[in-house]
């Protein structure tokens, strides 16, 4: 389905409504004397690509050769959104009736207090440069807002969707995706309108699809972050679960409010909650997994109805959701005529269906931070992935994990004054662990935590590991795992090692709560990954003696401290080898096992 495959990642060309994005930040320390209202004070203004524009500028962070058809007028919103773009992303303009929409946030220690809207310019209609780079495109992402840009250049679509690889993020204010996309990625909720468009009742309840209205009002500004965050939400009018005010990207806040700018396909349901904790961006202190890689598909807290529902029940479970997204997944697959449909499910990742069985793609984590923009991030990623060749569950697990990580870095907000933000759409679990580990001990210390350290060779994780891992979780604001490369195991345990390559053992340590990152060292110690980490506190278990430890010392040049920590008796890698290589056990007198051939010793 492509026309000639070049070295490097393939040039994309995104199609849609740009919007503008600014935000007002500041602290809110105290009330206004004449009303009940915080002041804000300390104020930083920011203007950012939102919509369309901000996939393209994602799309080309990430290093690709990137060309946006939108439309553009000569008002000052356009003006600013050129210079943006301007040496990072190509422009083919049509023209823009009305003034460009503009969405500003009024922020408060990270929170959105309310937003502004202004402009409501439309395309008006399609140019020939327009329709050539369509024509020249060898990969499309159509990021739709309602506006026009993809509804005038409808004809160029469907006839390049027949030659190569397009994926369209819907919106419920423009068009299906034309005939022959190769992934759509509605949210939950506008799966559900879209589904409803298409069929009146729910086959598998008898109810009507869906009963619950938008109130354009974002009740919920707290601590979830969707990855669903469109960035243009006031045309949404319809029935599903997008709620949100407008926050900078169209986010899903599963309060009955639409969020602002971009979400070219996004990950993760309604409710962002900003309430990031600074000092890591993967767990809380009570362990669990931050924020949100994305909004819950149901409207947490909503008082309208749900398909019937009264007003008093409870949210859907996640049975219910899942169901309902199959449902809907399968009915699109259908009525619009594409290969794929996702539906991203908020804190239960997307579902990804071909019309069988569809494939569930958990969110790695639940990342708190700034939801805005994360749509965009969850679209580009899976339209690039799939550009370069990768496989459909491939590339929407690469877009979940890029999109949780991008709400953990900070989202658009952090992209305004971090750059190197934007040029990691994400490491899975075949990524760069260190560059992960270091960005996780940067962003602690910054925020004051204490970041703890902890190593080995994690061959055979058995309990031991595991009981020394949850306490040294303990005892700080992080946790970051040192792993011996499988040269540096070879060396120190022989040619046999290790029984489990470095790879999966990342990928093990990574599934564990008590672990935030793991980064791999090829050395005989890991004294040169320690002095790039700095972490204050390296923890290893009570078999050790400090006189065993050539690192202490360097801990000890910054302040860090080295701690032991008790382990389990009789755990050991070395020996779970030693025993899967022995014959059968005997069996005793009894009828048992010979237990004494079965136990392990340190």
């Amino acid at each position: 389905m492509g026309e000639g495959r070049s070295r490097g990642p393939t040039p994309l060309l995104v199609v849609g409504d740009a919007l503008l994005d600014r935000d007002i930040s500041g602290r809110a320390e105290r009330l206004a004397p004449d009303a009940p209202v915080p002041v804000v004070g300390h104020a930083r203004r920011d203007a950012r690509p939102g919509g369309a524009a901000l996939a393209a500028y994602l799309a080309a962070a990430d290093g690709r050769d990137v060309t946006l058809v939108t439309a553009l007028g000569a008002d000052e919103a356009s003006d600013t959104l050129r210079e943006l773009l301007r040496d990072r992303v190509r422009l083919v303009e049509i023209p823009l009736r009305g003034q460009l929409s503009c969405k500003t946030r009024l922020m408060a220690d990270g929170r959105p207090l309310l937003r502004l809207d202004d402009g409501d310019g439309r395309a008006g209609g399609a140019t020939e440069a327009a329709r050539a780079a369509v024509a020249a495109a060898r990969a499309v992402l159509v990021a739709d807002y309602g506006r026009g840009t993809a509804d005038a250049l409808r004809d160029a679509l469907t006839r390049r969707a027949a030659r190569v690889l397009v994926v369209w993020d819907p919106h419920p204010a423009g068009g299906p995706p034309v005939r022959g996309t190769c992934l759509a990625t509605p949210a939950a909720s506008e799966a559900r309108r879209f589904a409803a468009a298409h069929t009146d009742t729910n086959a598998d309840t008898g109810t009507p699809l869906d009963t619950r209205t938008d109130t354009d009002t974002n009740a919920d500004t707290g601590t979830g972050t969707p990855l669903d965050t469109r960035t243009d939400t006031d045309t949404d009018t319809g029935t599903g679960t997008d709620t949100g005010t407008d926050t900078g990207t169209d986010t899903d806040t599963g309060t009955g409010t639409e969020a602002p700018s971009g979400a070219a396909g996004r990950p993760i349901d309604d409710r962002p909650r900003n309430g990031e904790r600074p000092r890591n961006s993967r767990r809380s202190r009570n362990g669990e997994r931050p924020a949100d890689a994305g909004r819950p598909a149901t409207d947490a807290g909503r008082p309208a109805t749900d398909a019937g529902r009264p007003a008093t029940a409870p949210p859907h479970e996640p049975r219910g959701r899942l169901g309902e997204a199959a449902h809907d997944a399968r009915v699109l697959l259908r009525a619009w005529d594409v290969t794929s449909v996702v539906v991203t499910l908020g804190e239960h990742g997307a579902l990804l269906s071909h019309g069988e069985t569809p494939l569930l793609v958990p969110a790695p984590w639940r990342a708190q931070g700034d939801p805005c923009g994360a749509g965009d991030r969850f679209a580009v990623t899976a339209a690039g992935m799939l550009a370069d060749g990768a496989l459909p569950e491939d590339a929407v697990r690469g877009a979940v994990d890029a999109a949780t990580r991008y709400v953990s870095d900070g989202g658009a907000h952090a992209l305004i004054h971090d750059d190197a933000l934007a040029t990691r759409p994400g490491v899975t679990a075949d990524g760069d662990a260190e560059d992960d580990a270091l960005d996780m001990a940067r962003r602690v210390r910054a925020a004051g935590g204490t970041v703890v350290a902890a190593g080995g060779c994690f061959d055979l994780l058995h309990a031991g590991h595991v009981e020394l891992l949850q306490a040294a979780r303990r005892v700080g604001d992080c946790l970051l795992v040192c792993v011996n490369s499988d040269a540096s195991v070879r060396r120190r345990k022989g040619g046999g090692r290790p029984v489990v390559p470095a790879a999966d053992r990342v990928r093990v340590l990574r599934a564990l709560e008590c672990v935030d990152a793991v980064a791999v060292f090829d050395e005989d110690t890991p004294e040169r990954l320690l002095d790039e980490l700095r972490p204050h506190v390296w923890a290893k278990g009570g078999d050790y003696a400090l006189s065993d430890l050539p690192e202490a010392a360097l801990l000890e040049s910054w302040g860090g401290q080295v701690v032991l920590l008790p382990y389990l008796d009789g755990r050991s890698s070395t020996r779970l080898v030693e025993r899967a290589a022995r014959p059968p056990a005997t069996t005793s007198r009894g009828g048992h096992p010979d237990a004494t051939a079965d136990r392990l010793t340190r």
